[in-house]
């Protein structure tokens, strides 16, 4: 399996021109100063698809049969996982704002399942996509991704990141960039999916 190193995952994303510096409402509500566009990582085949057997090299011993990934950013990232695993992959999507497994996507019965996300602020998609799994009988084994933006995590999984990013983030309410009046961008997609 592909090794890369931290600084080689920062590399590839500042090759790829992912990493943005502004004002930005993340997927969690909060805002930053920087944000990882991690779908500008995603547009090159060949660098998702190291990027993937690096998150598998990741894995350590634990076994995979299924990988989930929330809709929309852990899609890529999450058949690319399940691909270099050989494994089947299923992703979550919200209706009505709450989170599912639609398209006849199931998860069987005490199947090990690997959760997948590209960015992970506080994890709020990745907990219900963990809750999603138990809840159909699965056995959540771990959350992989790209990116940990650092603080605390809404999911009791171990979480495997490959790049862990400590990215300041703070509540609207108290954000200095919005007293200042300057214009605010939501790249997030969780806006999409709503």
């Amino acid at each position: 399996m592909s090794r890369m190193t931290e600084p080689e995952v920062l590399s590839a994303l500042e090759d790829a021109h992912a990493i943005l510096a502004g004002h930005f409402r993340l997927t969690s509500g909060r805002h930053s100063d920087r944000y990882v566009q991690c779908a500008r990582v995603l547009e090159d085949p060949a660098l998702v698809t190291k990027l993937a057997h690096a998150i598998v090299g990741r894995l350590g011993e634990r076994r995979v049969d299924l990988v989930a990934a929330p809709a929309v950013g852990g899609i890529m990232i999450g058949f690319a996982v399940a691909q270099a695993l050989g494994v089947k992959f299923i992703f979550s999507e919200r209706e009505k704002g709450v989170m599912t497994f639609r398209r006849g996507f199931e998860v069987p019965k005490g199947a090990r399942v690997l959760v997948v996300e590209d960015v992970v602020t506080t994890g709020g998609s990745v907990a219900e996509v963990v809750e999603l799994v138990r809840c159909a009988g699965g056995v959540p084994v771990a959350v992989a991704a790209l990116i940990d933006r650092g603080g605390p995590k809404s999911f009791d999984v171990e979480l495997l990141p490959l790049l862990r990013l400590q990215v300041e983030s703070w509540e609207a309410e108290s954000c200095g960039l919005c007293a200042s009046g300057v214009p605010l961008y939501a790249p997030g997609s969780r806006a999409l999916t709503k």
